[in-house]
């Protein structure tokens, strides 16, 4: 600005100084002016071109200016709807939430979220045909997003319990993206909830190699499977399914207690306690386990006393271990060693206070005929049974006084006074 000042004042003083001479002729026509004047008047005539050619551009693009503002204003009022829409759907305003989500979506910078938040506020009212066209809208709205749409479609219809639906929606995922984890995770939860474990045996491989659980995780769902894939064998009227199973399962999962514990029940079960008798002695032999040994002292074979020899092997590691004696104890029974069983019973007892050896205990002195020992050990084993090693609590008179319908409840007077 100030530069502007001082060079209209050097130019004026020029001026004054020197007014200049300007001729122009053509033909019979000739002008004359200063050259001061002459600067001037092109410039202005300069300024009204510029304002001339300003005005044209302007009228010429005041259409899309018009439309380019307008979609502005709707693009602004759409955010305002969806913020709106959102919080109403946190607070749990289903309705008002859907109405305002769909309110503007057309002119929303991000229409896909609008139509995923109303399809879920859609679902939140049952409203199950609503919901579909808002997921349709959504997937016309952007059909790139065919992963975002799906994963939403798939999570309401398992909300809903639409499992077949829910099941078509995952497999279409899986088919365009394959390693995406969320779609596994929630193909996962779809097969439990479908009790399908021969296809959730099948998606293990995925599950570990895209670590979409941690490794503790994948081994619980593995041993899940395997159980119920084993429950299953076993209800097949194939006597020989429940054996090929077992024998199909990895040499790791075969070495697992529990599933060794869980198919040598189901063989037990179905008469076979010879065949797993082996089994269970080479798994307690490597790795041991409560569940193990007392399943082994309940095996009905025709040679107890050969059980009994095999598992008095194990007493010089584990002398106080209260369910290997029981076990020991319920072998000695079968065996019909009743001197031997009584003490391998009672020092179980003394290492655990195990009710069932209680049980047993009792069992056998009844046979004796030590009637009062006998009563005794059934005492303890249901109170260790029902409340623990701590005896169950005793009401207070109060309480016990309150349960008590009124004809039986007797004053301290009254009943002094029939008494004199």
């Amino acid at each position: 600005m100030l530069a502007v000042m001082m060079a209209s004042v050097a130019l004026t003083l020029l001026v004054n100084k020197d007014n200049g001479y300007v001729l122009i002729g053509y033909g019979t026509w000739t002008l004359e002016a200063s050259l001061a004047f002459f600067v001037l008047f092109n410039m202005l005539l300069f300024f009204l071109f510029y304002l001339t050619v300003r005005g044209i551009k302007g009228l010429w693009t005041m259409p899309h200016n018009v439309r380019t503002w307008n979609r502005h204003r709707l693009s602004r009022r759409a955010r305002g709807y969806l913020t709106r829409g959102l919080v109403q759907l946190a607070e749990g305003r289903w309705h008002e939430a859907e109405k305002s989500l769909l309110r503007h979506a057309e002119n929303s910078d991000t229409p896909l979220l609008n139509y995923l938040a109303a399809a879920r506020a859609a679902q939140s009212q049952g409203a199950h045909e609503r919901r579909d066209n808002h997921l349709l809208l959504a997937h016309e709205s952007m059909p790139s997003a065919d992963v975002a749409v799906g994963l939403t479609q798939a999570e309401l219809q398992l909300a809903h319990h639409q499992m077949e639906q829910a099941l078509a929606t995952l497999m279409h995922l899986r088919s365009i993206s394959p390693k995406h984890r969320y779609v596994l995770k929630l193909l996962k939860s779809l097969y439990e909830r479908l009790n399908d474990w021969s296809k959730l045996s099948e998606l293990m491989p995925e599950l570990r190699k895209l670590k979409v659980f941690s490794t503790k995780e994948l081994d619980e769902v593995e041993l899940n499977v395997q159980v119920h894939l084993l429950g299953q064998a076993a209800a097949d009227p194939d006597e020989k399914s429940l054996a090929a199973t077992w024998d199909s399962l990895p040499k790791s999962l075969r070495a697992n207690s529990i599933l060794v514990r869980e198919y040598a029940q189901l063989q037990v079960n179905r008469g076979r306690a010879r065949e797993v008798e082996g089994l269970i002695r080479d798994r307690l032999n490597h790795q041991w386990s409560e569940e193990l040994i007392a399943l082994y002292g309940l095996l009905e074979v025709d040679e107890p006393t050969r059980l009994l020899t095999n598992a008095e092997k194990w007493l010089s590691q584990r002398q106080k271990d209260p369910q290997l004696l029981l076990a020991l104890g319920r072998l000695a029974l079968r065996a019909r060693l009743w001197g031997k069983a009584r003490s391998y019973l009672e020092a179980s007892i003394g290492e655990g206070e195990v009710p069932e050896a209680y049980r047993e205990l009792g069992g056998l002195l009844d046979q004796l005929e030590e009637f009062d020992k006998a009563r005794e050990c059934y005492r303890k084993g249901l109170e260790l049974s029902t409340c623990g090693k701590s005896p169950c609590p005793l009401p207070s008179p109060e309480v016990l006084g309150s349960r008590l319908p009124p004809k039986f409840l007797i004053s301290p007077p009254s009943f002094a006074s029939e008494e004199l």
